[in-house]
């Protein structure tokens, strides 16, 4: 992750509890939301979407669905 996103992800979980290591972003996630992000905004014809998506994949991504799995099931309903 960038210095800005790391900084905000150790503000998250000092402040929130959650393990920090929970909140790293490993560069093949990074790719894959952004391309999720891409999708949403591209699909939908409406920018706003993207980072709304990405919102509930994260929230998701909690119920112990991977990424990948995930990814699979937002393209599966265009």
């Amino acid at each position: 992750m960038n210095e800005w996103l790391s900084q905000r992800a150790d503000a998250l979980a000092a402040e929130t509890g959650v393990s920090r290591e929970l909140l790293e972003l490993p560069p093949a996630d990074i790719e894959r939301l952004l391309e999720l992000a891409g999708f949403a905004a591209h699909e939908s014809g409406a920018r706003t979407n993207a980072p709304l998506l990405c919102y509930l994949v994260g929230l998701s991504h909690g119920a112990a669905k991977g990424l990948e799995e995930l990814d699979r099931i937002v393209r599966s309903t265009s």
